[in-house]
């Protein structure tokens, strides 16, 4: 505890600009954008105006969350409450740590690996549905019911904890799950207007700057390619030839990921207790390193999964999840500190770009890999049927004594005939 407090102090210090830290400042987002939709969401309606707004209907709630304590100012409240979430995570997995066959190394790749992220973690609403996440899969094992419900919740908050449910074996979380989501956008639906246009301002959105499909056009830029950085959707993005060719071939690699999870589903018939939530780290991982962004706050997703995979001392994730803590001291690296060698392609910010998503690359592989191994039994050489077997022993007990083929002696078993050789 001590450890996190006094890091955590430090990011507060930052985000209130007690002390300043390096690159711009990324505590805008929060004092600008948001607070200008928490001025419309309180009138009853979505931004819909407004195409920064990409978040399913439950992020109104994280939005408007400051109005919990009206004694503060919107920055300062939003900061306090994201740190409360931050705490809580940390509570989460101190309770799982502590328990027969866990461990705290959960714990502690949470108290590391968010400080290496700088103040983004604070000035972004994913630490809270990081902490649904984390909270559906500590639950999901004893409490299937309250995990799907807690998936779908997060969905709707942010769309990715819908992957939590990958590993789900029990139909109790997916039947929860799927009430869950529909009562929710229901209520959304009907009292607030606009509620699922964010789906529309998606899909016009490009390449953004940091994600793996841009380190394309970083390199590009240097043999003449001839387009432009700019803030397109609320993000930095490549704008120009063959960007809408990257943009196509991120969206098919997504669903060459989803192909694969669901074979993984079919073919995997070991469910060990620590196998959801290494589901769900890999699925995350995965779908991260496709996607067109990638921004410095999805760091905390992972960070978030790979916390709870390092609960379970059987879990084979412990390699992949230190290349994700590696990946967000680079990554803080190259936001916001070299942000601006980012979006100019140079040598510096390039090479942080390669490191990062390199990183977060060999973490996907090496995870899906493990993840297979650990669920999906290899295949059983088929014996060699046994009518064959003894209609060749009865030729051969059959030939004269001087026949000029020795006959094979009935109690010798050959290489690969035994069923114990066979497993």
């Amino acid at each position: 505890m001590g450890t996190w407090g006094l890091t955590r102090l430090f990011l507060m210090l930052f985000v209130l600009k007690v002390f300043v830290f390096p690159g711009p400042d990324v505590t805008s987002d929060v004092s600008a954008i948001y607070h200008g939709w928490y001025e419309v969401l309180r009138d009853g309606t979505f931004p819909l105006d407004d195409v920064t707004w990409q978040y399913p209907p439950a992020a109104a709630l994280a939005i408007l969350s400051p109005a919990v304590l009206p004694f503060l100012d919107y920055a300062t409240a939003f900061f306090v409450l994201a740190c409360l979430a931050d705490l809580v995570v940390l509570a989460l997995l101190l309770y799982t740590g502590v328990r027969p066959g866990r461990t705290l190394r959960g714990a502690w790749v949470w108290v590391v690996g968010v400080p290496l992220l700088g103040p983004t973690v604070y000035a972004r609403y994913d630490v809270m549905v990081t902490a649904v996440a984390v909270a559906a899969l500590l639950a999901g094992a004893r409490h299937p019911r309250l995990m799907g419900a807690l998936a779908a919740f997060g969905a709707l908050l942010k769309v990715w904890p819908a992957l939590l449910l990958v590993g789900a074996v029990r139909r109790r979380a997916w039947a929860s799950a799927a009430v869950t989501a529909a009562a929710v956008a229901a209520v959304f639906a009907l009292a607030m207007p606009g509620a699922f246009a964010f789906l529309t301002f998606q899909g016009d959105r490009g390449t953004e700057v940091e994600s793996v499909g841009a380190l394309v056009f970083h390199v590009a830029r240097h043999y003449g390619w001839e387009g432009q950085v700019a803030l397109n959707y609320g993000s930095i993005e490549f704008l120009g030839p063959y960007v809408d060719t990257v943009s196509t071939v991120a969206l098919l690699l997504t669903a060459v990921v989803f192909g694969w999870l669901l074979m993984w589903r079919l073919c995997a018939t070991r469910f060990l207790p620590h196998t959801l939530a290494d589901a769900a780290f890999v699925a995350v991982l995965l779908f991260t390193v496709t996607s067109r962004v990638i921004s410095p706050q999805y760091m905390v997703w992972l960070v978030g999964l790979a916390a709870v995979c390092l609960c379970f001392r059987a879990t084979g994730m412990t390699l992949p999840a230190a290349l994700v803590v590696i990946a967000c001291l680079v990554t803080v690296l190259e936001f916001p500190i070299g942000f601006g060698h980012v979006v100019a392609s140079d040598a510096y910010g390039m090479t942080l770009l390669f490191i990062r998503n390199g990183l977060l690359v060999i973490a996907a592989v090496t995870a899906a890999l493990e993840l297979w191994r650990t669920t999906v039994p290899p295949r059983r050489a088929p014996l060699p049927p046994i009518t064959d077997r003894s209609a060749g022993a009865k030729e051969t007990a059959k030939e004269p004594l001087g026949s000029s083929s020795a006959p094979m002696p009935l109690s010798r078993v050959e290489p690969g005939d035994s069923p114990a050789t066979t497993r």
